[in-house]
């Protein structure tokens, strides 16, 4: 009845000492999953962003947390004079990846987005944009 009981004790003892068990995080890092969707990103395109104001990623959006408005250049292409996400309402599902037919929205492996205030959460144009 003893031997059983220690057997399962050197099993746990094995176990306790092979890895650590937790990751000390802001030294440690995490691996991040090559499909994981994090924060939204505005692919940039001749010093500009790449969006034309098409609409379909706010269509397509289930959560409805983006904004697009359009502006005409003066060669009368559409763009996206106001593109906000607001990330308090995103569920990071992806659709809008999906369904920009000129592939100016991605999402990168950004993971930490906590902040103190709401209104930091709304993303706009500016801060979408990508940094090389």
């Amino acid at each position: 009845m003893i031997v059983p009981l220690i057997k399962g004790l050197l099993i746990t003892l094995q176990h306790l000492f092979k890895k650590p068990i937790t990751l000390q995080y802001p030294e440690e890092r995490p691996v991040v999953a090559p499909n994981f969707r994090g924060l939204h990103t505005l692919k940039v395109s001749h010093n500009s962003a790449k969006c034309v104001a098409c609409y379909l990623c706010p269509t397509v959006c289930p959560a409805k947390c983006i904004t697009v408005e359009a502006g005409e250049d003066a060669n009368h292409d559409k763009f996206a004079a106001r593109y906000e996400i607001d990330m308090l309402r995103c569920i990071f599902c992806g659709y809008c990846v999906e369904a920009c037919p000129v592939d100016a929205i991605g999402m990168t492996q950004t993971f930490e987005l906590a902040s103190y205030q709401r209104s930091d959460f709304v993303f706009n144009k500016e801060r979408l944009l990508e940094k090389k």
